[in-house]
């Protein structure tokens, strides 16, 4: 009898092969009618399906799986609605520089066009949000886009890549002679080290400046800058404030650290900021959530740009120095040619700032978020991995709950997506198995994304979640009461459910906590437990977080405390 042939492998065999070969443990998603191939061929993969219950889910699982891993998050969908659902969780993780691999299924090529059953045009809908995207029309395409899509995710500006699947791709044989491709990629090209030119004019720069101030933002943490960030400040003796996302690029619990700066940032950070004699800003993009008002930003400040992307380049201020570059490797270069300098006074300055404007809040009124988030700090010792949603509770976190290291925070910072945070912590727990993820999310956020409660528990995940309940849609009210005369609208959460029996009803353990003094025991109890837990947080219904810049303006206009409000606030000393 003669020996039978060697199977032909199919599109989708050979799309799952391509993926196993670079390394990928997780594909999140959901399957559909045109992607069927691809979930038959991870029948035999070594890569494991993250069933979940929306798509939004998925990618905001891949998101944190990324972020907590620094490597590329997967996400398997259908066309039409399931690709469509996808992307508000493709834009949050381009506005965050994420490196995604988003699959989607799509109909048969021959139907493209035609208004087919569950067809969209997912390549054209996402142009605006994604780093790149491929229609694929020939199955001996799939190993050089797949090797392609993963280079241009994780490298330069990270971003994701969408990759739409038609059906007959997926289904065809795979006739090709190799699945390691050269890549094809002429107009693909990136500045890494930075001008070494400029590079010596910053060092000549800090050497002339009185009160620098370093400002560090999330391309700190995507280069893993870290190291030789904290030997840069410690050797220059120079400040650090660091945006929302560049949490962990340098240990906020040391000394020369400020914290967080800008619309909710601590009140010495924007102290230095308005302060300071030059500002040298590593990775971060000058946003306006730390700079309300070009006019007002830093007035007469030298101002230092180093990023890896050259459209960030002058694109809100106007810097003396700017070096294209990794963060890491220009730092690494630039401190060859710095030395100490006379900070002495200036730090001197900022640490009478720290004593006059510290973060504070009061239980006397109830059980505060802020009490609930400095508590989980001291539980943890501040190790935990913290996502969180978007909201009054992620900028109470940002202040009381200290990053010391990379990846250790995990927030959507440029989209403000709303219903982030779980099923982040999802992604960073699949991730970091070992660690303890915990994901710090508001009552209006989290019913956004809750079903996801059936992924952790059917995965067993350890994950904790923390539901701030204060019953209001948090920022909008505080906004209104602030700006708007205190007329509130359309932010009343009416019919919130029983976060501890909604948790149950998944299989999910429940604990809830209303009073200040059972806090740290109950958050222990949650920490503690093998599996996971969601913690359903009672705070008081009305309180704002402070300090504040409002919308529109610079720092010099920060409020401390809420106007015509008696007493002390977070903020005030």
């Amino acid at each position: 009898m003669a020996q039978q042939n060697k199977k032909t492998m199919n599109g989708a065999e050979t799309l799952i092969k391509c993926l196993e070969n670079h390394g990928v443990e997780y594909m999140f998603g959901i399957p559909g009618g045109v992607v069927i191939p691809v979930f038959d061929a991870l029948v035999n993969s070594k890569i494991k399906h993250i069933l979940v219950r929306h798509e939004q889910g998925a990618v905001h699982m891949a998101d944190g799986y990324a972020r907590a891993t620094g490597k590329t998050g997967v996400v398997v969908v259908t066309s039409g609605p399931g690709a469509t659902n996808t992307v508000t969780g493709i834009m949050t993780a381009h506005m965050d520089s994420v490196p995604l691999l988003v699959l989607c299924g799509q109909t048969t090529t021959g139907l493209l066009g035609k208004d087919a059953f569950q067809e969209a045009d997912i390549f054209g809908i996402t142009l605006p949000i994604v780093k790149h995207s491929y229609l694929v029309k020939n199955t001996n395409d799939l190993p050089r886009i797949i090797k392609e899509a993963f280079h241009i995710a994780n490298t330069g500006r990270p971003g994701p890549v969408l990759i739409d699947l038609p059906k007959d791709v997926t289904s065809g044989p795979f006739t090709g002679i190799s699945l390691d491709p050269a890549m094809d990629l002429p107009g693909y090209k990136f500045e890494t080290t930075g001008n070494q030119k400029d590079i010596l004019k910053i060092a000549k720069l800090l050497k002339n400046s009185k009160k620098p101030l370093l400002l560090v933002g999330h391309g700190a943490v995507i280069s893993r800058a870290d190291k030789i960030l904290r030997q840069l400040a410690e050797k220059l003796q120079a400040p650090v404030t660091n945006t929302l996302l560049g949490k962990g690029a340098f240990p906020e619990t040391h000394p020369l650290s400020l914290g967080m700066l800008g619309m909710h940032g601590t009140a010495y950070a924007n102290k230095a900021l308005t302060g300071c004699d030059l500002i040298f800003s590593i990775g971060s993009r000058w946003d306006d959530r730390i700079n309300g008002n070009n006019a007002e930003f830093c007035i007469g400040a030298k101002k230092i740009h180093v990023d890896v992307d050259p459209a960030e380049i002058g694109r809100i201020v106007q810097a003396d120095i700017n070096v294209i570059g990794d963060a890491r490797l220009v730092l690494e270069e630039l401190i060859k040619h710095v030395g100490p300098m006379d900070t002495k006074e200036w730090l001197k300055e900022l640490n009478f700032y720290k004593k006059e404007f510290p973060l504070h809040y009061s239980n006397e009124k109830g059980l505060t978020p802020q009490c609930v988030i400095d508590t989980l700090y001291k539980v943890t010792k501040g190790k935990a991995v913290i996502t969180t949603d978007v909201g009054q509770h992620q900028m109470w976190a940002a202040q009381f709950y200290l990053t010391d290291h990379c990846g250790h925070w995990i927030s959507s910072g440029g989209a403000g997506t709303m219903g982030f945070g779980f099923p982040a912590a999802i992604g960073a727990q699949f991730g970091r198995p070992k660690d303890l993820v915990v994901a710090i999310v508001g009552d209006g956020g989290f019913q956004m994304t809750c079903s996801e409660l059936a992924t952790a528990a059917v995965n067993k995940l350890p994950v904790k979640v923390i539901v701030i309940e204060n019953k209001y849609l948090g920022m909008v009210r505080q906004w209104q009461e602030l700006f708007f005369d205190n007329r509130l609208s359309g932010v009343d959460l009416k019919g919130n459910p029983d976060f501890v029996k909604l948790a149950e009803a998944y299989g999910v353990k429940g604990i809830k906590i209303s009073r200040p003094e059972d806090a740290e025991r109950l958050l222990t109890e949650a920490v503690e437990y093998d599996g996971p837990c969601l913690i359903h947080a009672d705070v008081i219904k009305e309180n704002n977080v402070f300090p504040m810049v409002p919308a529109g303006k610079s720092a010099y206009h920060m409020i401390t405390e809420a106007p015509n409000v008696k007493g002390k606030s977070a903020g005030t000393k």
